[in-house]
């Protein structure tokens, strides 16, 4: 497999910082682009703010007259407290929530609607979202904003693949559990997460490889990735 132009949004920590190092060796991708608020280590660095109109508006000029392969969309927030015994929604602000829905559903939409004509140059586009096991009917977490936009996200990447099949473009959506990121083992760590086995980077970067390595003839609407010992006594 070899990808012409690559967009990676949220290329600066986390999940999005180890898929950029993975897919910035030139014998995989020709172009990569990392688009986050905080320098990326790798790629051409693109700095954008997506929960704004500006930040979208941006990023889609990038690839002004250019093709677009791969639209891999790893970037995400929560609320304040997230994932912890502190979490209350109660507390949780009303900008707080405009933000969370903002980064993680409304900003996805936005990107591949104001990405279709770098889409339709490529001969194999891909779209690959990750979402949550939280957005998984009856898996809900308690952060009400961030579970939401995750249900959501999966319900966009639906409507866009109807929408948008007769232009050869494919959306997949990853559902991972805790992902073995610094941050997540900093949180197991220092006991702010309980102890538990998260999923190995390299092991969503194969689901990721795997995803477009597809032909143009057959995708994955969707994978659910989860921890197989998700908590350790």
């Amino acid at each position: 497999m070899f990808i012409e132009n690559m967009l990676i949004i949220g290329g600066s920590r986390g999940i999005g910082l180890a898929v950029a190092e993975y897919y910035q060796d030139k014998d995989k991708v020709r172009n990569l682009v990392c688009v986050s608020r905080n320098a990326s280590k790798f790629g051409k660095w693109v700095k954008a703010d997506i929960s704004e109109q500006e930040g979208i508006d941006k990023v889609c000029a990038v690839f002004n007259d250019r093709s677009l392969d791969a639209l891999l969309f790893l970037g995400g927030t929560w609320e304040k407290c997230a994932f912890t015994t502190d979490y209350n929604f109660s507390n949780s602000s009303y900008d707080e929530i405009d933000h969370v829905i903002a980064v993680n559903l409304i900003a996805p939409i936005k990107l591949v609607k104001g990405l279709i004509p770098s889409f339709k140059k490529s001969k194999f586009p891909k779209i690959i979202l990750i979402g949550s096991l939280s957005g998984l009917d009856h898996q809900a977490s308690r952060e009400v904003a961030n579970t939401a936009s995750k249900f959501g996200l999966r319900g966009a990447a639906q409507a866009l693949q109807i929408e948008l099949s007769n232009t050869g473009i494919s959306v997949t959506v990853i559902n991972p559990g805790n992902v073995a990121t610094p941050e997540v083992l900093n949180d197991i760590a220092d006991s702010t997460f309980s102890p538990q086995v998260p999923i190995p980077l390299s092991d969503l970067i194969s689901v990721i490889d795997c995803s477009l390595k597809l032909s143009q003839a057959s995708y994955i609407p969707e994978i659910n990735l989860a921890q197989l010992k998700s908590v350790v006594f």
